[in-house]
């Protein structure tokens, strides 16, 4: 294919082996699978993991939240991320180092900045070095601008393993100057806890912005409210087993923070609520 062969690799060890990929391209097109064999065509030594492409398009805070679950699970390496409805347009393309100090080898992380992966470079020891994406000698000639992600990205997360150093790659930036993310915090107030839901799963269970200790107060019988629908009353259980039909759960999920379930049953459904709802959650009467 008509990858560029990467300029001066001759110098450079390897340096990593792994890309982890995150995108909003969905699999039904190409772009998953081009976007890989960029990668093959220049570092076939790298295994590339994806972590999902079924971002909901457009949703940089999804994508966000998806990095931020998943940055403590990744493997050493490049974390490529394209959820990019700025793609063509000024926004920056940039690269950041991250790790805490005393890392022998700091990991890269590749994408938009548009606030994708901000929540992931604070989980991940926070920025060391940061630049943006500017040597066109590591870009693939692109017959037009919308597909940073064959064209720059993958180029630069496969440069990386091949061991090119950072500032090669472009103009460094100031790490304070990159996007915040745009992660809600819950607050309490009157006794109840104003939340938000985060994210729902394939199995219909709403993540919420608040923790067990939020709502240690209020015992195990919890008032939910969710936008102006009517409060529903749900059980704290320590599993989605103990709940029995219709009745509606709080549990603490595989990341530590609550998240209402049906059980067997989709709570997201049943419930009618969506990512970005706001919830209110408050001690039931006895």
């Amino acid at each position: 294919m008509p990858a560029a062969e990467p300029p001066a690799a001759e110098p450079h060890a390897e340096r990593f082996d792994t890309i982890s990929f995150l995108s909003d391209y969905g699999l039904r097109d190409e772009f998953v699978g081009v976007v890989k064999a960029v990668i093959r065509s220049l570092a076939p030594h790298v295994t590339v993991l994806d972590i999902t492409h079924e971002i909901p398009p457009h949703d940089v805070r999804a994508g966000a939240l998806t990095l931020a679950r998943s940055i403590q699970y990744l493997p050493p390496g490049v974390l490529l991320a394209v959820v990019d409805p700025g793609v063509g347009s000024d926004r920056r393309a940039i690269a950041v180092e991250v790790g805490d100090v005393g890392d022998e080898e700091p990991s890269v992380l590749v994408g938009p900045d548009n606030g994708l992966l901000a929540s992931a470079v604070a989980l991940a020891g926070g920025a060391r070095r940061a630049v943006a994406l500017t040597n066109t000698e590591y870009h693939l000639d692109a017959p037009g601008p919308t597909f940073a992600g064959r064209d720059i990205f993958a180029p630069a997360a496969a440069h990386l393993c091949l061991g090119v150093d950072l500032a090669e790659l472009g103009e460094a930036v100031d790490p304070y100057s990159l996007l915040p993310g745009i992660v809600p915090l819950s607050r309490e107030e009157g006794g109840k806890v104003h939340g938000e839901v985060l994210w729902v799963d394939r199995f219909g269970n709403a993540q919420l912005n608040v923790g067990p200790d939020e709502v240690e107060a209020m015992e195990d019988r919890v008032l939910v409210r969710i936008g102006d629908k009517p409060a529903r009353l749900a059980l704290r259980v320590a599993s989605y087993s103990e709940l029995k039909a219709g009745q509606v759960g709080l549990v603490v999920d595989s990341y530590g923070l609550l998240a209402i379930t049906l059980y067997r049953r989709s709570a997201a459904e049943e419930l009618g609520f969506d990512a970005g709802d706001a919830v209110v959650l408050e001690r039931a009467g006895m």
